[in-house]
């Protein structure tokens, strides 16, 4: 997961998708929470082939769930992936 993360560029993309995330609901039913795998590589500077390559990364480490609609294909993260990495973040540092 932390690997899969490790790219600046899959990180953008990975945030941009996590900040459309409302905590508390269910995420991938609800449009306003999805986004089409064309707009997410929109201002990176990057060939659209290798934002293909970075959410393929991204699904592959369980971050993030892809559906096919129509001609589009829609990304969201997975609620799960979240709360793993908010808890693994809130966890006391030991000195």
């Amino acid at each position: 997961m932390f690997k899969a993360l490790s790219n600046p560029h899959r990180l953008d993309i990975f945030l941009r998708l996590a900040s459309s995330y409302a905590a508390g609901t269910p995420c991938g039913t609800d449009a306003e929470m999805c986004e089409c795998v064309g707009e997410l590589g929109r201002d990176l500077s990057i060939a659209p082939s290798t934002v293909s390559h970075h959410i393929k990364e991204l699904r592959q480490a369980g971050l993030i769930q892809m559906e096919r609609r129509g001609r589009s294909v829609e990304c969201w993260v997975d609620p799960e992936m979240l709360t793993t990495l908010a808890m693994f973040f809130s966890r006391p540092i030991a000195v």
